[in-house]
């Protein structure tokens, strides 16, 4: 693992998290079937003969979900099997008609690769194991007022491509970048929607607890996480339980463990099954998965920018440091945001340090997205300028911004106009202004020639107090400097 700090210790333990991804492909239809994978309908009327798992009927393999799965693993670097085999998952549950699930066991379709993220300013890197196409299961229905539950097979086939990492994760902290970056990838391709509510990505937590130096410990996996807060949540509580049991002499024993909300708790749902207990076989009604190098090729070709690519280009292109360039490229919308006002502008820099800022925050605070942003790319690029030209201080550019987001105008100078906000930047009538000041205040320009900082800063302050800050703040610094020598 790359990372770029030592593991934290909680307690004197090292935390020990890896990740299973469930990531919902956005095909119109099943993984092994046609029937839709439209979210919402009422139970039972998407799902086929094949979900129904009917006597004498076959699976279909979807070529869109090879396609999607094919995709991911061009984003993450991984190899893409030419030919992989699917198995029979063997369980039983009332939302498996079939009695097994069809998944990939022995060889997936995307094998290795990894993802890259910041954290703290710091670059991690977390490998992943495989990504490996599977259906999903039904959903049970408990309708407690009625005493009654029910099988509900619409989501029964859905194709998943399930994301499997390394161990390598050391704090929920890192864990939960993780899943946000992992996120991040998958929607900007357009493999998967993204929405957590709906169960389109669904996170495992396998975490487990050491000494720095011992062997892993016994790992417990929390099941469907489906909330960036829920997930951090569950698995500092996990953590804490872990060390708490080994500190008073007892064992971890490996299981499946669900996180109640309203608790804040996990708790333990069943032992946790190997590989074995599943008893995997190919599956005898689907071929091996052949995936031709031509295919991938031209996949590759027909890909859309990826993030990490961008990142790249924004530093090249527009001489960003690697952080800012990675927050820039979170989504394509905050990149083709970033990208028409750094066009605009001519300011790489401030548009960066802005649309990461001033508008991040707003929009934060709003609960908005940016592409339902007041302010428009070409009216920051206006007030950028402004900023760049001296025409505005950095503060009454605040005041600018604010009156554009609370609806009191569009036209960046109409707002400095009308407000008075406009920079005095004229040399000559700061000299008089400063040549009050130095008259004013002898004391502090004794104490400046004697080598005080601070009453040369005493000074800028009371240049500025007699602008009302309307004064350029490097004009001011420069005639000080030299009126005092």
């Amino acid at each position: 693992m790359n990372n770029a700090t030592p593991s934290l210790l909680v307690q004197g333990y090292e935390v020990v998290i890896g990740f299973e991804t469930h990531t919902q492909l956005t095909t119109q239809s099943k993984i092994f079937s046609r029937a839709s994978t439209s979210f919402g309908a009422e139970p039972n009327t998407h799902a086929s003969a094949v979900d129904f798992a009917l006597p004498g009927a076959l699976p279909v393999m979807n070529k869109g979900a090879v396609q999607r799965a094919i995709e991911f693993g061009l984003a993450v670097n991984a190899h893409i099997a030419e030919s992989s085999v699917f198995a029979r998952k063997n369980y039983f549950y009332p939302d498996l008609p079939k009695g097994y699930q069809i998944s990939q066991f022995e060889i997936p379709v995307v094998q290795g690769g990894s993802v890259e993220f910041f954290l703290d300013g710091h670059k991690k890197t977390v490998r992943l194991v495989r990504a490996h196409l599977e259906e999903d299961a039904g959903k049970s229905l408990h309708e407690d007022f009625i005493g009654m539950s029910g099988i509900d097979l619409n989501r029964a086939g859905t194709p998943l491509l399930e994301i499997v990492t390394e161990p390598d994760m050391r704090s929920s902290a890192e864990a939960v970048a993780y899943a946000k970056e992992l996120h991040k990838i998958v929607t900007w391709i357009g493999i998967c929607d993204g929405n957590m509510q709906e169960g389109s990505f669904r996170c495992d937590a396998n975490v487990s607890v050491r000494k720095p130096g011992a062997p892993l410990g016994t790992r417990r996996e929390i099941k469907n996480l489906n909330s960036f807060k829920f997930m951090q949540q569950a698995m500092d509580f996990e953590i804490r339980w872990q060390i708490e049991q080994l500190e008073d002499g007892h064992t971890i024993q490996q299981a499946t463990v669900l996180f109640d909300p309203e608790t804040g708790e996990t708790r333990s749902m069943r032992t946790k099954e190997d590989a074995a207990d599943y008893r995997y076989f190919p599956d005898p009604d689907l071929p091996p998965l052949v995936i031709g190098r031509e295919w991938v090729e031209k996949t590759r070709a027909e890909m859309s920018e990826l993030p990490r690519v961008m990142a790249a280009r924004f530093m090249a292109d527009y001489g960003l440091s690697e952080y800012d360039a990675g927050q820039l490229t979170q989504s394509k919308a905050v990149a083709a945001y970033f990208e028409a006002v750094a066009a605009s502008s001519q300011q790489p820099k401030l548009a960066s340090n802005w649309v990461m800022g001033e508008l991040s925050r707003r929009l934060n605070a709003d609960e908005k997205s940016i592409e339902r942003s007041v302010v428009t790319p070409a009216m920051l690029a206006g007030l950028i300028a402004r900023i760049a030209d001296g025409t505005v201080s950095n503060n009454a550019a605040r005041q600018v911004f604010d009156a554009m987001w609370t609806g009191q105008g569009k036209d960046v100078d109409a707002i400095i106009d009308a407000k008075g906000l406009k920079q005095i930047s004229d040399s000559g009538e700061l000299e008089a202004i400063i040549d009050g000041v130095l008259a004013a205040n002898a004391k502090n320009v004794e104490e400046v020639k004697a080598g005080n900082a601070k009453a040369f800063n005493a000074l800028v302050g009371q240049a500025m107090k007699a602008t009302k800050g309307k004064a350029n703040p490097t004009q001011v610094n420069e005639l000080l400097k030299k009126k005092l020598g």
